[in-house]
């Protein structure tokens, strides 16, 4: 694990190093739907880590926001579950709080994780039993078990829809995009929790969930229910990852405030 680890490390800066090739520079954006933009920096990152990925592990199938499904992957028990471009509209925005997000399932579980700021440099990796390393440094949930003032990071879209209005005067709400990152910053403590109301992707939330885990904290949907992967329908009813000291709380505000956005597509 170890070794595979370090492997997969090395595919996700190199991914993170054609992604910045492009960044503040010139390049193709498409709108796959609205408000869903796709870039050549998505797409050179997915071919990269597509080759580098698979030949560590042939025997895997391979889930991505931006290759055509396979449903042959729901037949292995290893499964490469990636985002190569998380926040990509934070990328054509010129914020750096983007990511690369890979992770490895096995018979559904995450077991593997890499999350990597390219633009900042902030590296988060973890392996089942390992634990999580931020810039190769051990790194742990935050510690603070009071809602009061709690750090919350929102995305901007859920932010700018009123969704974190009832929680003014309760949480420090701080926008930050991408969900990968996002939860990779609750991983290292830099946050104490995030969510997110609306349907998530798996390949959204894999790689973070576990780091989550790792690190000693607590990743369900918004039923309260741990996430499972590598399902014939790749979504997920939202998402909450905490500190899990602050769980029970945190749990209950957000269910509280409704149900979950729905999104069949």
């Amino acid at each position: 694990m170890q070794q595979l680890l370090a492997d997969t490390i090395s595919a996700t800066r190199a991914a993170g190093e054609a992604i910045m090739q492009f960044y503040q520079s010139q390049y193709t954006v498409a709108d796959k739907s609205p408000d869903n933009p796709v870039t050549d920096a998505d797409f050179a990152a997915d071919k990269l880590l597509h080759e580098q990925l698979l030949a560590l592990l042939p025997e895997a199938g391979w889930l991505s926001e931006e290759t055509a499904d396979d449903p042959a992957r729901l037949e292995r028990r290893l499964v490469w579950v990636v985002d190569p471009l998380d926040g990509t509209k934070e990328f054509v925005m010129g914020i750096p709080e983007f990511s690369v997000s890979v992770g490895l399932v096995e018979d559904g579980e995450p077991v593997l994780a890499v999350i990597y700021n390219p633009p900042t440099g902030e590296l988060f990796a973890a392996g089942r039993g390992l634990g999580v390393f931020y810039n190769g440094e051990p790194a742990t949930v935050s510690s603070r078990d009071s809602l009061q003032r709690a750090r919350v990071d929102a995305s901007r879209s859920e932010v700018r829809r009123g969704e974190f209005e009832p929680f003014d005067g309760l949480f420090d709400v701080n926008v930050m995009g991408s969900i990968a990152y996002k939860l990779a910053r609750v991983a290292a403590g830099q946050a104490d929790a995030t969510w997110s109301r609306g349907p998530k992707h798996e390949w959204d939330i894999c790689a973070g969930t576990l780091l989550v885990l790792e690190a000693g904290g607590v990743c369900v949907d918004l039923d309260g229910r741990p996430i499972r992967f590598n399902k014939s329908f790749p979504k997920v009813n939202g998402i909450i990852a905490d500190n899990g000291l602050l769980h029970e709380g945190i749990l209950r505000a957000v269910t509280e405030q409704g149900a979950a956005r729905v999104d069949k597509r």
